[in-house]
């Protein structure tokens, strides 16, 4: 009984350190959201500054698998790395600003910010949904859930919807984004999702 006890402990303490750790990941893709807004204010400089951040990153990643931390940041990757990244190159990081960066580069103001939306909220709180209130897992997906999928597919269609004004478009819209993030893409979600999701966008409005 107390060998139970003790391994239920053990497990509910593992479980809130993981949720913690999702909510912290997650918090930095729902200030990506943030980023639209920054570009419309000084696009260029944005730009500059985000591609800055991701040399930045990775230096301070290489430096740190070799043992040497660099101040803070290190320190937030290894809070925020998931199991699978120990003792890896944490890669979600670089993924989500490339994928912001080449959705705003790529794409018009409009379908850019419907773009990073996506993967700011849908991404953002589907696994955080999933973590938290997630009971039936979609097969073959390497753990997804269905409450991760309808938080991602809510989440994108009503962000659609605010920029563009159009049911049809943003139902669209919200559907590929959410068939995009219940595959088992790893960290790559954070790079198709608003390139895919600002492109379809742009050609449909």
């Amino acid at each position: 009984m107390k060998t139970f006890s003790f391994n239920a402990g053990v497990a509910f303490k593992q479980y809130k350190i993981g949720i913690w750790k999702e909510f912290f990941r997650k918090s930095i893709h729902l200030c990506s959201a943030f980023i639209p807004t920054l570009l419309a204010l000084a696009y260029y400089p944005v730009l500059v500054l985000l591609a800055l951040a991701l040399v930045g990153y990775c230096i301070a990643e290489f430096l740190r698998l070799r043992g040497k931390e660099i101040p803070f940041v290190s320190k937030i990757t290894a809070v925020a790395a998931r199991k699978r990244d120990e003792n890896k190159f944490v890669l979600g990081p670089v993924t989500l600003v490339i994928g912001i960066i080449g959705a705003a580069l790529l794409w018009e103001p409009q379908a850019a910010r419907i773009g990073i939306y996506s993967l700011a909220f849908g991404d953002g709180l589907a696994s955080l949904v999933g973590k938290l209130i997630g009971l039936v897992h979609i097969p073959f997906t390497n753990g997804k859930t269905a409450a991760g999928s309808l938080a991602c597919f809510f989440a994108v269609f009503a962000s659609a919807f605010a920029v563009c004004q159009n049911a049809t478009v943003a139902l669209l819209l919200a559907l590929v984004a959410t068939v995009v993030e219940v595959l088992p893409l790893t960290d790559f979600d954070n790079i198709i999702i608003p390139i895919l999701v600002g492109g379809i966008a742009q050609t449909v409005l």
